[in-house]
């Protein structure tokens, strides 16, 4: 692979795929954990870790925070940390890491002083201002002009006001980042969802779960509302499991090629939500007619475009969430699908009706697929590439944001592919 390829084209295999591959980490637990780590006192090893551009985003604005963050294999962080964390004199550049601008949003509450955190010009159309104005019910100054990053934090060092709400509706990641950054102070923290709406449930349950592993005192109160006992986290070791996200392309590569492709581990032993996803992709090719992708709405893309090779249509509901993503991604998969075939994808509102076409397998059409500089899109698409010949997948370097050995990983089953 060279290393700025401008695309690449994958060679539908003659015979079957076999062999093993071993995931990355979990994005999700990573960044969390990376963020508890650095405020426990002490030091933490954790393995198993995704190496990756958002995980090294969070490393670096750790390590522009005061804390120790070192590096001792392809998949181990060693977190050494006051558990204070200390102002930048320069802002966090996070590029366009979600997980990491919103959980650090949060957790610079918690610094005395001013920080600016920031990206690049994808990070800058992601909206923040959900997190910013309960921020600011917290007693803290914050600052979006625009509603998106840049952002600027002045506290302080800690929330004043230990009792608030935020709207989730947007993204569960808000609450997570309050959380996370809600044990430190003179008082327990109780947070509450507004009107009991929230984007995915499951990762809430992701950061209660790290939280706990490191010490955190957590007490649910009601179905959206917590208190949060301010007692210290505390180091320790931990294990990162694989990336269930990632999982969801392998799964779809198996379910469309009757692959035979191992990666380890049983979708039943993930707490990730992305996980349940698998329990759709086994029906292929005849998905249910209606998916509801609000509880795991990083797999859609891949069930998406996998739909357009069932036995009939399928509509995807509750995933509004997905057009404020790295990209439009209900926009981005509708109009891939229609670059393939018109009429293989329709927008309806904020669904999405995939109605496919299974006699395009094996067909050769000339197509470039764009990503949007989306790391989901391109893994997603990859699952058509290797059904349909033709296919150019257009900048294939934008799967390191959360994955980047993906094509290395094709390669060693016996995906054949042409970088460009």
């Amino acid at each position: 692979m060279s290393s700025q390829p401008n695309a690449v084209r994958l060679l539908p295999p003659k015979g079957s795929l076999t062999g093993k591959i071993a995931l990355p980490g979990s994005k999700s637990i990573t960044n969390r954990v990376l963020l508890i780590a650095a405020l426990a006192k002490g030091r933490s090893h954790i393995s198993g870790a995704l190496k990756s551009d958002d995980t090294k985003y969070m490393a670096q604005a750790l390590r522009q925070l005061g804390v120790t963050v070192g590096e001792t294999g392809n998949t181990d962080f060693v977190v050494t940390s006051t558990g204070t964390l200390t102002p930048s004199a320069e802002p966090l550049f996070l590029g366009n890491a979600g997980t990491a601008v919103r959980f650090l949003t949060a957790a610079a509450a918690n610094i005395a002083g001013t920080t600016v955190l920031t990206g690049d010009i994808h990070m800058q159309k992601r909206p923040i201002a959900p997190l910013v104005e309960a921020l600011n019910a917290a007693g803290v100054e914050a600052i979006a002009p625009t509603g998106c990053p840049p952002v600027t934090v002045s506290s302080q060092g800690g929330f004043a006001n230990r009792s608030i709400e935020i709207d989730a509706s947007l993204s569960s990641q808000y609450v997570s980042a309050l959380m996370m950054a809600g044990t430190k102070g003179e008082a327990p923290f109780s947070l509450k969802v507004k009107d009991g709406d929230i984007g995915a449930r499951g990762y809430i349950d992701i950061t209660l779960e790290c939280m706990k592993a490191f010490g955190a005192d957590i007490t649910q109160t009601g179905p959206l509302s917590w208190d949060i006992a301010n007692t210290p986290y505390s180091a320790r070791d931990y294990w990162v499991e694989p990336d269930a996200s990632a999982a969801t392309y392998i799964w779809g590569i198996n379910a469309l090629l009757d692959a035979q492709i191992d990666i380890g581990i049983a979708p039943e032993a993930m707490m990730q939500p992305d996980a349940r996803a698998y329990d759709y992709i086994k029906q292929f090719p005849n998905l249910p007619a209606e998916i509801d992708g609000s509880q795991m709405q990083d797999a859609i893309p891949t069930i998406a475009v996998l739909a357009a090779f069932n036995n009939h249509p399928v509509r995807f509901v509750g995933i509004a969430n997905l057009r404020v993503k790295e990209c439009d991604r209900i926009n981005a998969v509708a109009t891939e699908l229609n670059r393939i075939q018109p009429g293989l994808a329709e927008e309806i509102g904020d669904d999405l009706l995939v109605t496919p076409d299974r006699s395009l397998i094996g067909r050769t059409v000339s197509a470039n697929i764009e990503t949007y500089h989306d790391h989901r899109i391109a893994m997603a698409f990859a699952q058509a590439a290797l059904v349909i010949d033709g296919l150019r997948i257009l900048d294939p370097g934008c799967t390191a944001k959360t994955y980047p050995g993906y094509w290395r990983d094709l390669e060693s089953v016996g995906v054949g592919m042409r970088f460009e």
